[in-house]
């Protein structure tokens, strides 16, 4: 029976580990591409783009864009000293 510390050196365990890595590696850019899309819905949202031609344009749903405007919206009816809960 191998030990950990063996287990690990092997070369089976390396290209499973190798593999893992290139997988976050590439979740994390995708997440990445996303949340840079989200943070541009306000700026389109403030130039007067409807939210259809955003989502069309960033290739998101409209689900997210909208969720984004509601999002921009409560944020705007708060009053300036009142604070998230």
């Amino acid at each position: 029976m191998f030990s950990l510390s063996e287990l690990r050196q092997t070369r089976v365990f390396q290209e499973a580990l190798e593999e893992g890595r290139q997988e976050g590696r590439q979740e994390g850019r995708q997440e990445g591409e996303i949340t840079g899309k989200l943070a541009s819905v306000p700026l389109l949202l403030r130039a007067g783009v409807n939210t259809q031609e955003i989502a069309a344009s960033l290739g998101l749903s409209l689900e997210q864009v909208l969720e984004v405007a509601r999002s921009r919206e409560a944020c705007a009816k708060r009053s300036p000293g009142e604070s998230e809960r």
